[in-house]
Protein backbone atom coordinates (compact mmCIF):
# COMPACT_ATOMS: atom_id res chain seq x y z
CA UNK A 1 0.00 0.00 0.00
CA UNK A 2 1.55 3.70 -1.13
CA UNK A 3 2.21 5.78 2.03
CA UNK A 4 -0.26 8.37 0.74
CA UNK A 5 -2.79 5.89 1.28
CA UNK A 6 -1.58 4.70 4.39
CA UNK A 7 -1.72 7.94 5.93
CA UNK A 8 -5.44 8.06 4.67
CA UNK A 9 -6.26 4.92 6.45
CA UNK A 10 -4.72 5.53 9.43
CA UNK A 11 -6.04 9.03 9.90
CA UNK A 12 -9.69 7.86 9.16
CA UNK A 13 -9.20 5.44 11.80
CA UNK A 14 -8.09 7.97 14.12
CA UNK A 15 -10.54 10.61 13.56
CA UNK A 16 -13.32 8.02 14.11
CA UNK A 17 -12.17 7.02 17.19
CA UNK A 18 -11.05 9.85 19.07
CA UNK A 19 -12.87 12.96 16.99
CA UNK A 20 -11.10 14.88 14.29
CA UNK A 21 -10.41 17.69 16.70
CA UNK A 22 -8.83 15.41 19.36
CA UNK A 23 -5.95 14.04 16.58
CA UNK A 24 -2.67 16.13 15.49
CA UNK A 25 -0.97 15.61 12.63
CA UNK A 26 2.36 14.38 14.79
CA UNK A 27 -0.02 11.20 16.31
CA UNK A 28 -1.02 10.11 12.97
CA UNK A 29 2.73 10.20 11.83
CA UNK A 30 3.30 8.18 15.55
CA UNK A 31 0.79 6.03 14.32
CA UNK A 32 2.82 4.90 11.21
CA UNK A 33 6.18 5.39 12.79
CA UNK A 34 6.82 7.83 9.70
CA UNK A 35 8.71 11.18 10.17
CA UNK A 36 6.26 14.45 10.66
CA UNK A 37 7.93 15.54 7.21
CA UNK A 38 6.76 12.27 5.52
CA UNK A 39 3.65 12.58 6.34
CA UNK A 40 3.95 16.69 5.83
CA UNK A 41 4.79 16.02 2.35
CA UNK A 42 1.69 14.12 1.43
CA UNK A 43 -0.93 16.02 3.55
CA UNK A 44 -0.19 19.57 4.57
CA UNK A 45 -2.05 19.70 7.52
CA UNK A 46 -5.32 18.06 8.47
CA UNK A 47 -7.38 20.44 5.97
CA UNK A 48 -5.86 18.16 3.38
CA UNK A 49 -6.35 15.09 5.19
CA UNK A 50 -10.55 15.80 5.85
CA UNK A 51 -10.94 17.07 2.60
CA UNK A 52 -9.08 13.83 1.14
CA UNK A 53 -11.23 12.02 3.43
CA UNK A 54 -14.57 13.29 2.70
CA UNK A 55 -13.65 12.86 -0.89
CA UNK A 56 -13.04 9.48 -0.44
CA UNK A 57 -16.39 9.29 1.00
CA UNK A 58 -18.09 10.87 -1.93
CA UNK A 59 -16.22 8.13 -4.53
CA UNK A 60 -17.76 5.26 -2.34
CA UNK A 61 -21.45 6.57 -2.36
CA UNK A 62 -21.09 7.33 -5.91
CA UNK A 63 -22.60 4.94 -7.32
CA UNK A 64 -25.81 4.89 -4.72
CA UNK A 65 -26.42 8.66 -5.99
CA UNK A 66 -27.00 7.82 -9.46
CA UNK A 67 -29.26 4.91 -9.30
CA UNK A 68 -30.01 4.00 -13.45
CA UNK A 69 -33.48 5.45 -14.15
CA UNK A 70 -34.58 2.14 -15.80
CA UNK A 71 -34.29 0.21 -12.48
CA UNK A 72 -37.42 -0.99 -11.29
CA UNK A 73 -37.39 -0.88 -7.52
CA UNK A 74 -39.49 -2.14 -4.80
CA UNK A 75 -40.12 -1.24 -0.95
CA UNK A 76 -36.95 -4.09 -0.09
CA UNK A 77 -34.36 -2.35 -2.51
CA UNK A 78 -35.00 1.16 -1.35
CA UNK A 79 -34.20 -0.18 2.53
CA UNK A 80 -31.03 -1.57 0.90
CA UNK A 81 -30.53 1.60 -0.96
CA UNK A 82 -30.71 3.77 2.84
CA UNK A 83 -28.57 0.38 4.64
CA UNK A 84 -26.09 1.45 2.06
CA UNK A 85 -25.89 4.86 2.35
CA UNK A 86 -26.27 4.59 6.70
CA UNK A 87 -22.86 2.22 6.11
CA UNK A 88 -21.27 4.46 4.18
CA UNK A 89 -21.68 7.19 6.07
CA UNK A 90 -20.57 4.94 9.49
CA UNK A 91 -17.32 4.23 7.94
CA UNK A 92 -16.62 8.21 7.78
CA UNK A 93 -18.63 8.75 11.32
CA UNK A 94 -16.20 11.51 12.22
CA UNK A 95 -17.63 14.39 9.34
CA UNK A 96 -20.64 13.69 11.27
CA UNK A 97 -19.95 13.36 14.76
CA UNK A 98 -19.50 17.59 14.68
CA UNK A 99 -20.69 19.10 11.38
CA UNK A 100 -21.24 22.69 12.17
CA UNK A 101 -17.98 22.93 13.77
CA UNK A 102 -15.74 21.10 11.12
CA UNK A 103 -17.64 22.70 8.16
CA UNK A 104 -17.08 26.43 9.93
CA UNK A 105 -13.43 25.99 10.54
CA UNK A 106 -13.54 24.10 6.97
CA UNK A 107 -14.99 25.93 4.28
CA UNK A 108 -14.43 23.90 1.05
CA UNK A 109 -16.02 20.82 3.45
CA UNK A 110 -19.15 22.85 4.07
CA UNK A 111 -19.37 23.88 0.42
CA UNK A 112 -18.75 20.23 -0.95
CA UNK A 113 -20.99 18.93 2.03
CA UNK A 114 -23.86 21.07 0.50
CA UNK A 115 -23.58 19.77 -2.85
CA UNK A 116 -23.74 16.22 -1.85
CA UNK A 117 -26.67 16.50 0.51
CA UNK A 118 -27.83 18.09 -2.57
CA UNK A 119 -27.55 15.32 -4.60
CA UNK A 120 -28.59 12.68 -1.77
CA UNK A 121 -31.81 14.33 -1.65
CA UNK A 122 -32.35 14.37 -5.33
CA UNK A 123 -32.24 11.27 -4.91
CA UNK A 124 -34.03 9.87 -1.94
CA UNK A 125 -36.84 12.34 -3.71
CA UNK A 126 -36.53 10.20 -7.08
CA UNK A 127 -36.63 6.86 -5.16
CA UNK A 128 -39.97 7.96 -2.77
CA UNK A 129 -41.64 9.08 -6.80
CA UNK A 130 -41.09 5.40 -7.40
CA UNK A 131 -42.42 4.16 -5.18
CA UNK A 132 -45.22 6.26 -5.48
CA UNK A 133 -45.69 5.53 -9.15
CA UNK A 134 -45.88 1.99 -7.81
CA UNK A 135 -48.53 2.80 -5.82
CA UNK A 136 -46.47 1.71 -2.51
CA UNK A 137 -46.30 5.26 -1.36
CA UNK A 138 -49.12 8.13 -1.07
CA UNK A 139 -48.61 11.57 -0.09
CA UNK A 140 -48.77 14.95 -1.60
CA UNK A 141 -45.78 16.42 -3.04
CA UNK A 142 -44.93 19.07 -0.24
CA UNK A 143 -45.09 16.25 2.26
CA UNK A 144 -42.96 13.99 0.67
CA UNK A 145 -40.50 17.14 0.05
CA UNK A 146 -40.55 17.17 4.12
CA UNK A 147 -40.01 13.18 4.17
CA UNK A 148 -36.89 13.39 2.39
CA UNK A 149 -36.01 16.45 4.44
CA UNK A 150 -36.53 13.93 7.35
CA UNK A 151 -34.41 11.16 6.55
CA UNK A 152 -31.86 13.53 5.80
CA UNK A 153 -31.57 14.67 8.83
CA UNK A 154 -31.95 11.31 10.01
CA UNK A 155 -28.74 10.13 8.57
CA UNK A 156 -27.23 13.14 8.97
CA UNK A 157 -27.09 13.29 13.07
CA UNK A 158 -28.36 9.79 14.29
CA UNK A 159 -24.98 8.29 14.63
CA UNK A 160 -23.96 11.87 16.32
CA UNK A 161 -27.14 11.17 18.58
CA UNK A 162 -26.20 7.71 19.45
CA UNK A 163 -22.82 9.10 20.50
CA UNK A 164 -23.96 11.72 22.68
CA UNK A 165 -26.29 9.32 24.75
CA UNK A 166 -23.10 6.72 24.40
CA UNK A 167 -24.55 4.10 22.37
CA UNK A 168 -22.61 2.03 20.70
CA UNK A 169 -21.94 3.18 16.52
CA UNK A 170 -24.68 1.51 14.77
CA UNK A 171 -25.85 2.09 11.02
CA UNK A 172 -29.11 -0.58 11.76
CA UNK A 173 -30.22 1.74 14.10
CA UNK A 174 -30.11 4.18 11.67
CA UNK A 175 -31.74 2.33 8.62
CA UNK A 176 -34.77 1.38 11.53
CA UNK A 177 -35.13 4.88 12.52
CA UNK A 178 -35.52 6.18 8.52
CA UNK A 179 -38.21 2.94 7.70
CA UNK A 180 -40.18 4.27 10.68
CA UNK A 181 -40.16 7.83 9.32
CA UNK A 182 -41.76 6.09 5.69
CA UNK A 183 -43.74 3.22 6.73
CA UNK A 184 -46.91 5.66 7.59
CA UNK A 185 -46.84 6.77 4.32
CA UNK A 186 -47.04 3.31 2.79
CA UNK A 187 -49.47 1.54 1.84
CA UNK A 188 -50.99 -1.61 3.16
CA UNK A 189 -48.76 -4.66 2.09
CA UNK A 190 -45.31 -2.67 1.81
CA UNK A 191 -45.94 -1.13 5.22
CA UNK A 192 -46.45 -4.32 6.61
CA UNK A 193 -43.33 -5.32 5.31
CA UNK A 194 -41.03 -2.45 6.12
CA UNK A 195 -42.61 -2.97 9.72
CA UNK A 196 -41.08 -6.36 10.16
CA UNK A 197 -38.25 -5.60 8.53
CA UNK A 198 -37.77 -2.72 10.74
CA UNK A 199 -37.90 -4.09 14.02
CA UNK A 200 -35.94 -7.03 12.44
CA UNK A 201 -33.28 -4.35 12.22
CA UNK A 202 -34.19 -3.10 15.51
CA UNK A 203 -33.40 -6.42 17.45
CA UNK A 204 -30.49 -7.33 15.82
CA UNK A 205 -28.96 -4.01 16.76
CA UNK A 206 -26.42 -4.60 19.53
CA UNK A 207 -28.04 -3.53 23.14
Amino acid sequence: MKTRDRILQATLQLFNERGEPNVSTLEIANELNISPGNLYYHFHGKEPLVLALFEQLQVTLAPLLTPPDDVDLDAQDYWLFVHLIAEGMSAYRFLFQDLSHLSGRLPKLASGMRLWLGKLRCTLACLLARLQARHALVGEQNTLQQLVEQIVLTLLFAQDYQRIVAQPDDSRLVVYHVMMLVAPHLRDDARHTTELLAHSYLHDSPA
